[in-house]
């Protein structure tokens, strides 16, 4: 089970928003390759980065932020998403270092678009599927599309991407715990990995999601739980995959 600690970048600054809310962001760090480099030696085995400035722009805002933020963490794999809508922003992400691009609102408005990225960078492509009542929401999350959840999941796995990351956009940010029957039938739905967000606020909700692991949920991504305290990293880290450094003072 992943546990994936979320950087939201806005206005070069480490936030997080309630229900995906740009007007309503909390203000964690100044310096998000800081932050990057605690989750990392909190034993992080992949960081996930949302340029907000770039989801609501339509084109990568904070590309230096995010540049910054893959160079604090070595060798630990970095996912990036916000405002790629274009193959030459996929490509300057993926050339910085960037180990997966997430495309989100460009795959919704023209689905051949993940398809054409698929086949330019295998393996590289993560689509995010952020949904209320089982629509699918565009924009920064400020419209919803007439798209069901299912039906562009299994058409996204027919493209050949590698993952996808659903958001309940009514659980993200505000601690009440994750969709997780949702996500249960999205991952049953498909065969490729889905990776749960929004509302995970302790340590049992990620026990609850990790229940499901043999029938596709990869891992959760955490954001404000482990910035307020709900959530020690360290620890959920240790749950799921033992302590590195005892295990191999043991061996």
């Amino acid at each position: 089970m992943l546990v994936i600690p979320a950087i939201d970048i806005q206005d070069g600054r480490c936030v997080r928003l309630r229900q995906g809310d740009l007007d309503d962001a909390t203000v964690f760090s100044d310096n998000p390759a800081e932050v990057a480099r605690r989750w990392v030696d909190a034993g992080a085995e992949r960081l996930h980065v949302v340029d907000l400035d770039g989801a609501k722009a339509g084109r990568p805002v904070n590309h230096k932020t995010v540049a910054d933020i893959v160079q604090a963490c070595g060798d630990i794999p970095v996912q990036v998403g916000g405002g790629i809508r274009d193959e030459d922003s996929a490509d300057a992400y993926l050339s910085t270092g960037v180990e997966w691009v997430i495309i989100g609102t460009r795959a919704v408005n023209t689905p051949h678009f993940v398809e054409d990225l698929c086949v330019e960078y295998p393996g590289r492509i993560i689509v995010g599927l952020d949904a209320r009542d089982g629509k699918v929401a565009i924009d920064a999350w400020s419209k919803l599309s007439e798209h069901d959840v299912l039906d562009l999941a299994q058409k996204y796995e027919n493209d050949g991407v590698c993952a996808i990351i659903f958001t309940d956009i009514s659980k993200d940010g505000m601690m009440q715990g994750p969709s997780v029957e949702s996500t249960r039938e999205l991952a049953q739905a498909i065969n490729i990995p889905v990776i749960a967000s929004g509302g995970v606020s302790k340590l049992d909700d990620l026990k609850t999601l990790a229940r499901y692991q043999d029938e596709g949920i990869q891992g959760a991504i955490v954001g404000r739980a482990i910035y307020e305290g709900g959530i020690d990293l360290a620890e959920a880290i240790r749950h799921f995959h033992g302590d590195p450094i005892r295990d191999a003072d043991a061996t």
